[in-house]
């Protein structure tokens, strides 16, 4: 198992190797983040002994058994936030990507315990408009994105998006720009905020998006396999 894990681990790492030479950008310009929901934490120890540090997760349930086992990796939230849910949320990662309601914010500025350092927090955008999904419009960004940058315990660090599926990489580039162009945006606005973090592509389109300013990319199946979701 390991040694799969390990071969599709360093395949993904040459992947991103390649797309940032392709797109003359530095190395260490894009974090590799191992999406691990509904895999064992073999498989996350099986990661960590080559290297990889940050974890992405989707299930609190799943992910905070996960984080007792390992509690000095680097955990982000990536999945759908309920309101009940946002205190665990607060008390154990240290990044949340799936910001996507002025009210889930709050509640983790809230319940962020005060001796922990601040949280790093993404905004999630719904670039591509699609009705069954989750985030704020291009539009509302500009107008909350100030509101909740003035919440104390979080640290607003960027935008996150799952852009709609497409086959090329034109049409994947697309969203993909115009989530670098709302970035630039509020960074051209803000310029005292530490607004640094472009959480997208994913196994699909990886490479459209380090060319498009991705500075994270979230990497599950090609790293860990196909899930089972049936367990």
């Amino acid at each position: 198992m390991s040694e799969t894990i390990e071969s599709r681990y360093q395949d993904v790492k040459n992947r991103i190797h390649q797309a940032c030479i392709e797109a003359n950008r530095s190395l260490d310009s894009v974090q590799l983040l191992a999406v691990s929901k509904t895999k064992p934490i073999e498989d996350i120890q099986a990661l960590t002994k080559l290297g990889q540090h940050a974890f992405g997760e989707n299930y609190l349930q799943e992910s905070l058994a996960k984080i007792e086992v390992c509690p000095e990796l680097e955990w982000h939230f990536i999945g759908p936030i309920q309101s009940n849910k946002t205190k665990p949320i607060a008390e154990n990662f240290q990044w949340v990507h799936s910001v996507d309601r002025l009210k889930i914010a709050q509640r983790l500025s809230q319940q962020r315990p005060s001796d922990l350092p601040d949280l790093n927090i993404l905004l999630e955008v719904n670039i591509s408009e699609q009705a069954s999904k989750a985030g704020f419009t291009a539009q509302e960004i500009m107008e909350i994105a100030p509101q909740i940058a003035e919440l104390p315990h979080l640290n607003l660090r960027g935008l996150m998006a799952i852009p709609q599926v497409a086959e090329t990489t034109e049409q994947q580039r697309k969203p993909l720009a115009k989530m670098r162009q709302l970035m630039e945006q509020i960074q051209q606005a803000h310029p005292d905020w530490q607004f640094d973090t472009l959480s997208m592509g994913m196994s699909g389109d990886l490479e459209a998006a380090i060319f498009e300013g991705a500075t994270i990319v979230r990497i599950g199946t090609d790293i860990f396999g196909a899930r089972d979701y049936s367990k």
